[in-house]
């Protein structure tokens, strides 16, 4: 019986085209820098070898990386918020069971008083040729990142409405947030609460003031007021707890239904030195289903986090075929998971 040949490495490549192993990577990862003639001697090497099992020699042959670029967020401090890390392991799986993974970059670092630059990181995997498409998470309105990835005719898909661009053509999916706080505000009425505060961000979040639209949708049809009943501020413990504790003095709210779990958990806070059970004297609702919410027993609104990767891998499967059609968006409904922070 015949031995099994061991598998080419790039030291064979370069050895049977009389180059060097820096010139074989070079041919897989920037091939732009090679002759046509270097090249074209290494992809002969590469097909003689077969040396199909590594995935940097089907990037060569195929000028797929089978790469999905996501660009990591600065992380929060104070806050509760795990959504973003939920979503990057989904987007992972999913991924991976389409024959793609995820290469996480930044935009760099950024001193100390300067803006960070929201295009940091993409130019350098475009002229690398290093990503097939990249998943795009911030999608506010004339971002820096959506509109310049589309003038650079960079696939991408996005997390998130396109919002006021009605010209946006390209592939996104979201979750209804309206929807899930109206159902979190319905569900307080239904525990017998009137006089239920909205506790949001400050103005300029298109995500935020998608939520408060549905607080104040439900708010309207069940007939209850809103005057007094709400606050804006940043997405911090400490912020949610004073705002909740100047509206508890102001105006006696028996429910406060959150923008994020960050600003439940401040509720909580505020609760808890007045001596006051969430549930039993105030209830309590947040957004996003955190692990701290399910530890804490706080209700919370769940994004089908793993249902958005799904449908985001689909679409970059079909943005990335050739002739592909255009798609529309994908907007998804969020869940309810009630606990003892809402029930009397």
């Amino acid at each position: 019986m015949d031995t099994p040949r061991p598998p080419a490495t790039l030291a064979d490549v370069a050895e049977r085209a009389g180059v060097s192993r820096q010139t074989v990577s070079n041919a897989i990862n920037n091939p732009d820098l090679l002759r046509p003639d270097t090249l074209t001697r290494v992809q002969q090497a590469i097909e003689h070898l077969d040396y199909t099992p590594n995935q940097a020699a089907r990037h060569l042959r195929t000028r797929s990386s089978h790469l999905v670029g996501l660009r990591l967020s600065p992380a929060q401090e104070f806050t509760a918020n795990m959504a973003m890390d939920r979503f990057v392991h989904a987007l992972v799986e999913a991924s991976r069971e389409a024959g793609y993974h995820v290469l996480l970059f930044s935009g760099g670092r950024v001193a100390e008083g300067e803006q960070p630059d929201p295009l940091g990181g993409y130019d350098d995997l475009l002229r690398s040729t290093a990503v097939d498409a990249f998943v795009v998470t911030d999608t506010y309105l004339g971002n820096p990142q959506t509109v310049g990835l589309a003038r650079r005719r960079a696939p991408f898909v996005a997390f998130g409405r396109p919002w006021d661009d009605p010209a946006a053509s390209h592939p996104w999916v979201d979750v209804d947030g309206a929807a899930g706080v109206e159902a979190a505000t319905e569900h307080v009425r239904e525990q017998g609460h009137e006089r239920i505060a909205w506790l949001g961000w400050q103005p300029g979040s298109r995500i935020g003031e998608d939520r408060r639209a549905g607080w104040h949708r439900a708010m309207t049809a069940l007939g209850l007021p809103t005057a007094g009943l709400e606050a804006a501020v940043e997405d911090s413990v400490l912020a949610g707890g004073r705002a909740a504790a100047s509206l508890l003095e102001s105006s006696a709210p028996t429910a406060f239904v959150c923008a994020s779990d960050t600003l439940a958990v401040g509720v909580l806070g505020a609760l808890s030195d007045r001596g006051l059970e969430p549930g039993r004297d105030v209830a309590v609702v947040g957004f996003d289903d955190s692990q701290v919410a399910q530890v804490m027993g706080l209700t919370s609104v769940r994004q089908p986090l793993e249902e958005v990767a799904v449908h985001l891998v689909a679409a970059l499967r079909t943005l990335l075929a050739p002739g592909h059609a255009a798609q529309s968006g994908v907007l998804l409904q969020p869940a309810l998971q009630v606990r003892t922070s809402s029930v009397r």
